[in-house]
């Protein structure tokens, strides 16, 4: 009689085991939307102490079965649902990218990226392409991943991994980038407004973490590296098999013919003229796609808000100038043909997103999240600690509120007037709080089922191994987390006990030296 042993599985395994166990992302936010009515009902008969830190009113729990709450929540139903930002980024750039795949432009054009770049370092190179997407915003989610995970599928890597890095080069190294990003106005203007609680007339700069910010890239790309090489590939390879009905040709990069090849030189110089055309409208002090103050990059400035629409005219043009010169696109039948097949790919990110846009709606709405928010700082206040341990208690504070509040905007407006304020008080900086606060909400986006695009991050898993669930995404992801988290708090210390400045116009102390 022989005996079986089965294989004692890791901590990361186990955490893959109970995640996979959980019902699919869709129901957890069914249950979670079920879960924030009841405790809003709940806690609207309970009176809480702390103060709006804007409006000064006391915080009440909101009971959304109140007749009047339950009529706003079905008139808005629709609007939720079709203003949910990641929507209509996913649908339009998809669009794009699916001309592009039919075309072929995608695949000539990663065989030609991949004669270029030694194997040794596509995994850098992933990862630093996907920190330089920042610029890009949500609509990167969409192009970036695919792209990666057929990367290193064509480099002998498991593609799993390629979505990983990607993954976390964009979304945990979020607090790190070569570039300033659309976040940064946004940051300092919360951070400006609360700093002015306690002095009217303290400034800001928007580019107030820069260096840190351009420091940490390189801490991010080389921490990447080393978790997907060294800890995660080698772990998918021998936990997570490829299914064995994977069509090659869906997944497969095919060697260009010299008509592809023709194609794809034309279609590289008309994406080089949009380019170049596009610097050229832009460059201008009074050019039409920049914001009333002249910014580019801020938040108000036509062309942050074209993003998605420009990615769309930059995948699709040069992409049917490809495919009508290499002949994969004879009539025009095929074009749509092509964007209607991978619309088929978003149809469980759609149905996730009616109800996460529900939830997020009824979050808001019941007070719910600024009720946790305050009472997390408040008993970070209460202790009173040294100022290098109360940074790093709004690193943990952070870490732990973006398990179930992923929007850094909307985490940052409810905590910045109570944080800026209270670190002025004891002599830190505005930019030294705003600098913590980012690096620890980076880290854990990528770890947090809440993260928006978490269902369409497993869709593409799914493409290569079909088991792929919640659990699996995220203990893939959790190295990441601890890794980044990690590094860049030693960074962030580094920096501060060298002194070096954190950006422009800023320091570590209030007031200014």
């Amino acid at each position: 009689m022989t005996s079986t042993t089965q294989p004692k599985r890791d901590w990361l395994q186990k955490i893959e085991y109970i995640g996979n166990k959980l019902p699919d992302i869709t129901m957890l936010f069914i249950y979670a939307l079920i879960i924030c009515w009841l405790l809003s009902w709940g806690l609207s008969y309970l009176s809480f102490d702390y103060l709006h830190p804007v409006s000064q009113e006391q915080i009440a729990v909101t009971n959304l079965f109140q007749p009047a709450e339950i009529t706003a929540f079905l008139s808005a139903l629709t609007k939720n649902f079709i203003n949910f930002p990641p929507l209509g980024i996913t649908i339009v750039a998809t669009l794009g990218i699916g001309i592009a795949e039919a075309s072929g432009f995608i695949n000539v054009g990663l065989s030609r990226a991949l004669s270029i770049i030694p194997k040794p370092i596509v995994t850098p190179a992933v990862i630093t392409i996907s920190v330089i997407a920042h610029v890009a915003a949500d609509s990167a989610y969409v192009i970036l991943m695919p792209i990666a995970a057929l990367i290193f599928y064509s480099v002998g890597k498991h593609p799993l991994s390629g979505i990983a890095a990607s993954f976390a080069g964009l979304a945990g190294g979020f607090s790190a980038s070569f570039t300033p990003s659309i976040i940064d106005p946004i940051m300092q203007s919360f951070t400006q407004n609360a700093a002015r609680i306690i002095d009217p007339v303290y400034n800001v700069n928007v580019l107030g973490n820069y260096f840190l910010s351009f420091a940490s890239t390189f801490f991010v790309i080389a921490t990447c590296w080393y978790i997907t090489d060294k800890i995660l590939d080698p772990r998918l390879k021998r936990t997570m098999p490829i299914d064995k009905d994977l069509n090659q040709d869906d997944v497969s990069i095919h060697q260009p013919s010299s008509q592809d090849l023709k194609a794809f030189r034309i279609a590289s110089l008309v994406f080089l003229f949009m380019a170049i055309g596009l610097f050229l409208l832009a460059y201008p002090d009074n050019s039409i796609l920049r914001s009333p103050e002249g910014s580019l990059t801020a938040p108000n400035s036509p062309i942050m808000q074209m993003i998605v629409p420009l990615l769309l005219l930059f995948f699709a043009v040069p992409s049917l100038i490809h495919g009508i010169i290499a002949g994969t696109f004879k009539e025009a039948r095929t074009v749509t043909k092509a964007m209607e097949r991978i619309t088929y790919t978003l149809v469980p990110f759609i149905v996730f997103s009616f109800f996460c846009a529900q939830f997020l709606y009824s979050f808001n709405r019941s007070g719910i999240g600024t009720l946790i928010a305050l009472s997390g700082a408040e008993f970070l206040k209460t202790l009173q600690m040294p100022a290098g341990i109360t940074i790093f208690g709004v690193l943990i504070l952070t870490l732990l509120l973006n398990i179930i509040i992923t929007s850094a905007t909307s985490k940052w407006a409810i905590l910045s007037p109570i944080l800026v304020p209270m670190l002025m008080s004891v002599n830190i900086s505005p930019e030294l709080t705003q600098a913590a606060f980012r690096i620890s909400d980076s880290v854990m986006n990528v770890s947090t089922p809440m993260f928006a695009f978490y269902p369409l991050l497993i869709s593409y898993c799914q493409r290569y191994c079909k088991n792929t669930g919640v659990g699996t995404l995220c203990s893939m992801m959790i190295p990441y987390t601890i890794g980044l988290f990690i590094v860049l708090t030693i960074v962030l210390y580094v920096f501060w006990w060298l002194n070096i400045p954190l950006g422009f116009d800023s320091g570590y102390v209030y007031p200014k030296a």
